[in-house]
Order: C-alpha cells, then structure tokens, then sequence
C-alpha cells in the first residue's frame, strides 16, 4: 500500500510540474490592412453639417493600440456633384466636415486617397421612421421576470425598410446592436427591444434606431451574426475578415475593412423605473 502512495504522489507531482510549461503559439500575421469608419449619420431634427470619418490600420492580436492614418485625402459627393471635403484633426486619424448637406433618398459617393491608394463607395442616405414611443414591461425576457423595454416606431408602407437598432445601457461597456427588416410588418407599428437581462431600476438605455440600405443591412447581419449583438460598433474594425462596399480602384485585392453608410437616425434616452 506505501509503494502504491509512493508511485501515486510521483505521478501527480509529474502532472502538476509538466503544467507549468510555456507553451509558445506562432500567429500568423498577415500585412495591415485599412480601415475605414464611414458613417454618416443624420440625426432627427439636427443639420447634420457635422459629420466624421476615421481611418486605422488592423494590427496585431495583442496589440493594445490600434495605428491611425494619417494625410489622407477625403471627401465625398452627391448625385450632383457638390463636394463635401473631410479635414484630419491634428494627425488623429480622425477627419471632420463642417459643412455637409443631408438630403433623404440622396445619392452620395466616398472618395479616400491614402498611401498612393484610391478607395471609393457609393451609398444612398435612408430615412428613419419615428420613434413613438416607450414601454417597460417587469414581465418580459424567456423566464417572464426580466425587465423589458420596448421602442415604438411606424413603419412606412408601400416601401421595403431596413433598421439598424442599438441599445446603449448604463450597467455595461459595450453596446448591443441588431437588424431588422420590414418584410413580416410592413406598414404596422411595430418594435425593438432591449437585450439585457440584468436591467434594474435606476438603469439608463439610450436608443438609437438608424434607417439603412439593403446592402448595409445585409453587411451588419453577417457582421453581428459572427460576433453576436455585442459587437462594439458597426463601425469599428469587425471581427472576421468582412468586406463591405468600399473598393480600392488602384489595386482591387487589396481591399479594405469598414463600410461606407449614410443614415437618418433617432436617439432617445429612458430611465428604468
């Protein structure tokens, strides 16, 4: 029986000692590609004259920093050629227009020059139907005891809509985004919906509901079916390899991430009671 122990306790001390090995793993890594966060958002009852664009790199796993781009040439134009130019902060990546004019059902094409590269997308701004109003609901969720809260809007009829809905809560960092089209309630009132289990009074939700192309809702259904509703942003660098509608005309394999959109949208903010 001592013998047996013995060969037991050396055996496990074996096990315990082999575990504290380093194991290096080698990631491939593949040449930084270009990101572009194109989002033009017009807010409801704003000019919407003030609208961003910024451009990083992708970088490495463990990188904590993400790279900016800087000394690019952006602007963008409408169906009639009007020229909105887009001017970089201080080298932060981050490029700004003062005096942009959204226009619904307008036609606007994206134009950035970066690193001798030429990159293009073409896009139509899409209307928002109003958010009318919002309920809670204490017996909501699977289990019938989850708060629940509801935003309502009227959904244009005689035409296809696409949604993009986002809940911003005050209890978690990242934000929750899902799409929606029309097909099953066109020209009905109908919802979005709070996707938090954990909601209690006092809790603050800002809402934002965007109206956004077919081509933009079939991107972000991918984009979230990969990373699931908590998926940071739209506009930030996805998890996977996505391409969205930007092209780069001087060297089409060398594509870049992020896409190039243009939205109406609402925001509204709601207390839990």
């Amino acid at each position: 029986m001592k013998k047996v122990i013995l060969v037991f306790v050396i055996l496990t001390s074996i096990f315990f000692y082999s575990c504290e090995d380093v194991v290096d793993v080698d990631l491939d890594t593949a040449p930084p590609k270009l990101v572009i966060e194109a989002a033009i958002n017009w807010e409801k009852g704003t000019t919407g004259k003030q609208q961003t664009i910024k451009l990083t790199t992708t970088t490495g796993y463990f990188d904590n920093v993400i790279p900016t781009v800087s000394g690019a040439v952006i602007y963008v134009k409408n169906s009639g050629g009007q020229q909105f130019n887009f001017s970089e902060i201080q080298k932060t990546g981050r490029y700004v227009c003062n005096d942009f004019v959204p226009k619904i059902d307008e036609v606007y094409t994206l134009t950035v020059i970066s690193n001798g590269n030429t990159y293009t997308a073409e896009e139509t701004l899409k209307s928002i139907a109003p958010i009318t109003r919002i309920e809670q609901n204490n017996e909501g969720g699977f289990t019938g005891k989850d708060i629940e809260i509801r935003s309502y809007f009227n959904d244009p009829a005689d035409e296809n809509n696409f949604y993009l809905y986002k809940y911003l809560y005050s209890n978690k960092i990242t934000s929750n985004f899902y799409v929606d089209e029309d097909k099953f309630f066109q020209g009905n009132e109908f919802f979005s919906v709070s996707d938090d289990e954990d909601l209690k009074p006092g809790d603050e939700i800002e809402i934002t509901h965007f109206g956004i192309s077919k081509q933009y809702y079939n991107y972000m259904s991918i984009l979230v079916s990969i990373a699931g509703s908590n998926v940071g942003g739209p506009f930030q660098s996805p998890p996977a390899t996505v391409k969205g509608n930007i092209i780069n005309t001087t060297d089409k394999a060398n594509y870049p991430l992020g896409y190039f959109s243009l939205s109406e949208k609402q925001t509204k903010k709601f207390t839990i009671e």
